[in-house]
């Protein structure tokens, strides 16, 4: 039985099946990504939202009747206007700040700490809603297409969301071959339907959607009556309609994901996602319109002819723009809505991966939780990535995967950020244009150039993304998106407090004059409860320590056993070479009697060394931790917090934990053969020198 535990592959165990077998530091190098992965990587976000930005801007302008559909033109042209300028601003983040912090790095290196956190706030909320908004839209596509699976629209969402964390999980290579399919699927049945969409108009086909023939009612009769309401909607449908920026800044985020020469490849995928997202919102927009989509907020009460309104879900934007243009039920129809739902599912991963970065910069300036700087087996921050889990599954099932719902707390932190961001390249370039004398004049004449440069798109981006957050502010409070002023607060004074809680620790544990170590005696214990062999081992390790006073401690939680130990110890009292202390415990406690013994005799023996020792079972089997009772950790717990005492747990490994191998894998079959070292060499001091020996763990990612 033994012989078949051996050989046990540590492939088998479910961690390893589920996230693949571990990878060592230096296989970072190979984890990072060349610019064809990449792009599906960071971009799956930005990319994906043509498949709801149209829509939403579509959806808030038949508030105001058919008539204001003739400003989508007009709306769509200042949203690229503004995606173009973003883009130019981030290629200028990118080669400013290339070390991942984005416009956090931005914020903290020019303006300091407060705006650093305000960004900070913004983007963290920022992926966590990319999840739950892209998740809940691409469920909204699947549904489009299997309208039976209505009822199960927030089980399909977590689903969805555990499934993408899951292949997250599994490290940046894998997730991002796993993803690049779909992505690059539905680039291509996108720039297909336009093409044909125009191929067709070009013949004179005429394209109709499927909710063309609905008229539509006027919901917001104010906007038809009152210039001020109107300018309002149309407002409104802009802000919904630049939901189509978001995820753009994931690029400047993950600058460290990509291959050398890092900048540039960084800049030439924004580049390529930037021209691909605008003709993808264009292209969409327009056969929207020409097509005669209708797409309602509330489609019972405003599209008048929909008789089966309670009872069909209503198609999303791409799905009666493929109806329109392949026709319903044809096979592209379908490759479209996989594509489409694909995408907008996997437009979680940009989060996935920009959240966990963005949180290990924050773990490194000591703002988060120290947790989040860890890299796990498969070298991805995967606390990072399980914390934004945990936050997209509590919205999603709040919202009840509603995407008009989640949608409204979406872009507000977006521009948040973005504005602040290039607030802070302005003072960048201010900074970098004074001219040095430690520079020769052609450097500092190429700073000069390359400032004016930057504070023009800057400069442009910063007054065109405040218009924007103020314009969402105003338009999406009422709606929803005064909840973000109550996160974002929440998320800046938690991470406030945090650099101050290792702050305070840091001056605490600072090495200083005043400090003086030094004990005067030494004083050891050994916790008796019965006399067996992890009792008397501990008392064995305590003896071969040579303390100057050593006793076995019996605390007496029942006399009458109290009574029995007692009187086995004396018949070993000669050969044990130890006295017996027994403390009276009449409220049955083990830890507060020897607590209060320990402290009246450092009270009496001034600032005495203290050593207790405890035998600590060791066990193989999960089954086995609920037999025992744990007594060694809860003591042990209690007692580091006695001033002058330490704690040794001594082990006792019983037969069953034999079989537990502490290393990652078992010895194969032919390890020996190929070389393979089964354990790691021992670590021993040379002579009496203090050198340091370096042995080579055993590998367990090699083949």
């Amino acid at each position: 039985m033994r012989v078949g535990f051996l050989f046990v592959n540590d492939l088998m165990k479910p961690k390893r099946l589920f996230l693949g077998r571990k990878l060592a530091n230096e296989k970072l190098e190979g984890q990072l990504l060349p610019k064809t992965i990449a792009m599906p990587i960071f971009s799956s976000d930005p990319l994906s939202s043509v498949a709801y930005g149209p829509q939403e801007l579509l959806m808030i302008l038949t508030l105001g009747g058919v008539s204001f559909l003739s400003f989508a033109p007009g709306i769509a042209a200042f949203v690229v206007l503004l995606l173009s300028v973003i883009v130019l601003s981030y290629r200028k983040v990118i080669k400013a700040y290339p070390s991942g912090g984005g416009d956090y790095e931005v914020a903290q290196k020019n303006l300091g700490k407060v705006p650093s956190l305000i960004v900070a706030s913004a983007l963290l909320l920022d992926y966590v809603m990319t999840v739950a908004v892209s998740i809940a839209s691409g469920t909204d596509n699947v549904i489009s297409a299997f309208p039976d699976l209505a009822p199960f629209r927030v089980e399909i969402a977590v689903g969805f969301v555990l499934l993408i964390c899951a292949i997250n999980l599994r490290g940046i290579r894998e997730s991002g071959v796993a993803f690049a399919i779909p992505t690059y699927l539905f680039i291509a049945s996108v720039f297909f339907m336009i093409g044909t969409g125009v191929f067709k108009l070009a013949m004179g086909e005429t394209l109709v959607a499927p909710s063309a023939q609905y008229e539509v009612n006027i919901v917001d009769q104010l906007a038809g009556s009152s210039q001020t309401a109107m300018i309002l909607l149309l407002l409104r449908a802009f802000a919904s309609g630049c939901s189509a920026l978001t995820g753009i800044e994931a690029i400047a985020n993950g600058v460290p994901a990509f291959r050398k020469p890092k900048i540039k490849n960084a800049q030439i995928t924004m580049s390529l996602m930037g021209a691909t997202a605008i003709i993808m919102f264009v292209g969409v927009t327009t056969l929207a319109l020409i097509s005669g989509v209708h797409y309602a907020e509330q489609p019972c009460e405003q599209l008048e002819g929909w008789a089966r309104c309670a009872l069909d879900p209503q198609l999303s934007v791409m799905a009666q723009i493929g109806t329109a243009v392949f026709g319903s039920g044809s096979w592209m129809f379908y490759v479209i809505q996989a594509g489409t739902a694909a995408v907008l599912l996997l437009a979680a991963n940009t989060a996935f991966n920009g959240f966990p970065l963005l949180s290990s910069v924050l773990a490194k300036d000591k703002f988060a939780p120290k947790a989040l700087l860890t890299r796990g087996d498969r070298l991805v921050y995967s606390n990072g990535m399980l914390s934004l889990m945990l936050a997209a599954l509590v919205l999603i099932i709040a919202y009840q995967a509603s995407v008009t719902g989640l949608i409204q707390l979406y872009i507000l932190g977006v521009f948040t950020s973005f504005t602040v961001g290039q607030i802070g390249m302005l003072k960048h370039w201010g900074r970098l244009m004074q001219p040095k004398k430690s520079n020769s004049n052609e450097l500092n004449e190429a700073n000069r150039k390359e400032g004016v440069t930057g504070i023009l798109i800057n400069g442009l981006g910063a007054l065109m993304t405040a218009s924007v957050l103020i314009i969402v502010t105003i338009t999406k409070f009422t709606h929803g998106a005064w909840l973000v002023f109550i996160i974002m607060p929440v998320l800046f004074t938690v991470m406030f407090y945090t650099h101050r809680y290792y702050s305070m620790v840091e001056r605490e544990i600072r090495m200083d004059t005043d400090t003086v170590f030094g004990a005067k005696g030494d004083y050891a214990i050994v916790l008796m409860d019965k006399l067996n062999k992890p009792q008397l081992k501990a008392l064995d390790y305590a003896l071969s320590s040579r303390h100057t006073h050593l006793e076995a401690v019996h605390i007496a939680v029942d006399p009458e056993a109290a009574k029995r130990f007692a009187k086995t110890w004396k018949k070993f009292e000669k050969e044990i070479g130890v006295p017996l202390r027994i403390i009276e415990s009449p409220y049955r406690e083990f830890s507060a009697p020897l607590i209060e013994y320990l402290q009246n005799h450092r009270a009496q023996n001034g600032s005495e060394r203290i050593s207790i020792y405890m035998p600590k079972l060791v066990v193989g089997h999960w089954w086995e931790h609920i037999l025992h009772n744990h007594r060694a950790s809860r003591i042990r717990k209690q007692l580091m917090y006695v001033r002058g005492v330490m704690v040794t747990l001594v082990p006792w490994r019983l037969e069953s934990a034999e079989y537990k191998d502490l290393f990652a894998r078992r010895p194969l079959p032919g390890d020996a053969r190929r070389g393979y070292d089964m354990r790691p060499a021992p670590r021993r001091q040379r002579g009496l020198s203090n050198q340091v020996s370096r042995v080579r763990a055993k590998r367990i990612d090699e083949d």
